[in-house]
């Protein structure tokens, strides 16, 4: 009985431990971890043209509204210096106030640079951040309102 003991206590300290397996035998380790997106990467791509950041981080719509503002307050600046070009060919009084609304559109595309590239720093910050978020009012004689976040499990 005991040598049975002896050969099962030698054969068992025989086989190398898990910890004593050569790195090459063992199988590489798998991320599982998310991979966050960067969010000065997404800043600096909104900053440069305004939605793309949103729409890298699948943000169609706002996206679609910082193009279409770029759209519209770049073809509004281009008209009044068109504008502004006229009426100094004219020498007309309401240079001045032309003057005035082409640097407002320009400044308005600049904030329009900031705000979109913020927003994208934002978003990608945020971006696994759980979506369904929702407001319900509680039944019952005094109802008030609660909001429920589900986290994954």
């Amino acid at each position: 009985m005991r040598t049975a003991w002896v050969i099962v206590l030698i054969a068992g300290g025989a086989l190398p431990a898990r910890a004593q397996v050569p790195t090459a035998a063992r199988p590489p380790a798998v991320d599982t971890t998310p991979h966050r997106a960067r969010p000065l990467n997404y800043f600096a791509r909104s900053l440069l043209i305004p939605g793309w950041g949103q729409a890298s981080l699948h943000r169609r719509l706002t996206a679609g509204l910082f193009i279409g503002f770029e759209g519209l307050a770049l073809g509004m600046a281009l008209k009044s210096s068109t504008e502004l070009h006229y009426v100094q060919q004219t020498d007309s009084a309401t240079a001045v106030s032309k003057r005035a609304e082409r640097q407002d559109w320009i400044v308005l595309l600049a904030f329009n640079h900031l705000f979109s590239g913020l927003e994208a720093y934002v978003s990608a910050q945020l971006f696994d951040f759980p979506p369904d978020l929702r407001i319900r009012v509680f039944p019952g004689p005094r109802p008030g309102v609660g909001i429920s976040i589900g986290l994954p499990h």
